[in-house]
């Protein structure tokens, strides 16, 4: 697979695939910048607690912010292809804008459920995934 193949995905993808080579690599340099951020002290941390309440703000550096840049292309494209995996339009990415259970949908859709198992509207299957189901079996007892 080359870049413009990982950064900018069309068609079908598994879950592995997603997990392997989007997900958790994205996350990782997310986690990363964040790090380098701190270090370099161009990220604040700033909290505050009370018996009664409790504040906190945060403030991302530049590193994370261009990191932040460069994979928000391949972030949604990874997550639209496993979405029309599973025979969905991209405009699920909306259930995204839904505070906590949206972005939870999103996470179960993508990353935990088994696409389809023939083609759809979107394509074939994608290479490396479950073999599609024989029709044929179990053998029928009337045939």
């Amino acid at each position: 697979m080359s870049f413009g193949q990982w950064y900018l995905r069309r068609g079908r993808i598994t879950r592995r695939t997603y997990w392997l080579h989007y997900f958790l690599p994205i996350l990782a340099l997310g986690i990363l910048a964040l790090l380098a951020d701190l270090a370099l002290g161009t990220a604040t941390v700033d909290g505050s607690a009370t018996s009664t309440s409790a504040s906190g703000s945060f403030q991302v550096g530049w590193i994370s912010l261009v990191v932040t840049l460069l994979t928000i292309v391949p972030s949604i494209s990874s997550q639209v292809t496993r979405l029309h995996d599973r025979g969905h339009s991209a405009w699920w990415l909306l259930f995204g804008l839904i505070p906590l259970v949206g972005g939870i949908l999103l996470l179960v859709q993508t990353g935990f459920l088994r696409g389809d198992g023939g083609p759809n509207r979107y394509g074939p299957p994608p290479a490396g995934g479950a073999p599609a189901p024989d029709p044929s079996y179990p053998p029928s007892p009337y045939a």
